[in-house]
């Protein structure tokens, strides 16, 4: 049956949380708005007319075609070139979902997003709809063909998977100028000293290239290995610069609602450095370089207004 003007506006109403859960479910973007679109197509086949909950009919499927999603998607990071990092989001961008509480906020960092890999696709999906959306276990056993006492303790399951025994900190727009201001004047010191004062004494340092930038395999570990890594990074040099395509300047940026440094080409976004921090300091820096990881951000950047850069010409 054709979809009527009021069915395609019930969809597009739901779109922007169906994408905030698929981005969640997949940590990307693109694989995120296509499976956004296959719901859609599957709403367009449905006899609508018979769907008593809309919302709840398009979760269950979106919530589905993302577990599929996720099982092809491990066997494909098998064979992935290095490091898998998720698609970072500039704030502001809508995929982020709702950010009224410290648990939605919370589980879209880029800290979580990454630690979400470690779970199963069930796991993920029980974990997401609770603590990112609040659906209640009835509802969370009805989408996923659970009872309300499984999904519960998938959730506890994955919560414990999630939880790293850190307290990470709340950190408002003013605090991550700050932050990245602090760490790209020592990392563009010369010296590792200044960046040791800055990292935790088990720091690590990860990147995704993808194969198509170059971005060790395996991470950085411990505060002096991770500040060697950093100085040697952010020493210029003429290669680096061709490699980005110019010399990029450095902004800071909230990205995944955390402290980011950002390098812009010629308004392209070339990497994005996220730094997780902890009260005791700076404990992980993950940089996103994959191109492929770049669009949306480049797309973003083009459309925003993110201040001054930190560093002009950096490399």
């Amino acid at each position: 049956m054709a979809l009527t003007f009021s069915d395609v506006d019930r969809f597009e109403a739901a779109r922007p949380r169906l994408e905030a859960i698929a981005y969640r479910m997949l940590g990307s973007a693109s694989e995120a708005e296509d499976a956004v679109q296959e719901t859609y197509l599957r709403w367009q086949a449905a006899d609508v007319g018979r769907v008593e909950v809309p919302e709840a009919w398009l979760t269950k499927v979106l919530t589905n075609l993302c577990l599929n999603q996720l099982t092809s998607a491990r066997a494909r990071r098998e064979t992935y070139v290095g490091q898998w990092l998720p698609e970072p989001l500039l704030e502001g961008d809508p995929m982020l979902g709702p950010a009224e509480t410290a648990e939605q906020r919370e589980s879209v960092s880029y800290a979580v997003m990454v630690l979400l890999e470690r779970l199963s696709p069930n796991e993920r999906a029980v974990y997401v709809l609770r603590e990112a959306f609040a659906y209640s276990h009835r509802e969370i056993a009805e989408i996923l063909d659970l009872n309300e006492a499984a999904s519960q303790q998938i959730f506890h399951r994955a919560k414990k998977h999630v939880a790293q025994g850190r307290a990470r900190v709340e950190i408002d727009e003013a605090a991550v100028r700050r932050i990245v201001e602090e760490f790209l004047a020592a990392a563009t010191s010369g010296e590792t000293q200044p960046l040791i004062k800055l990292l935790t004494s088990d720091a690590v340092a990860v990147g995704d290239g993808g194969g198509k930038v170059p971005a060790r395999a395996s991470a950085f570990e411990g505060a002096r290995a991770v500040a060697k890594f950093l100085r040697g990074l952010f020493k210029p040099a003429p290669a680096k610069r061709n490699l980005a395509g110019g010399s990029p300047d450095l902004y800071a940026a909230t990205v995944n609602g955390g402290p980011a440094v950002v390098a812009v080409v010629d308004g392209r976004v070339f990497g994005v450095m996220c730094l997780e921090r902890t009260q005791e300091g700076i404990v992980a820096v993950r940089s996103q370089v994959n191109p492929d990881k770049l669009e949306r951000a480049t797309e973003r950047w083009a459309a925003g207004d993110f201040g001054p850069p930190v560093v002009t010409e950096a490399l």
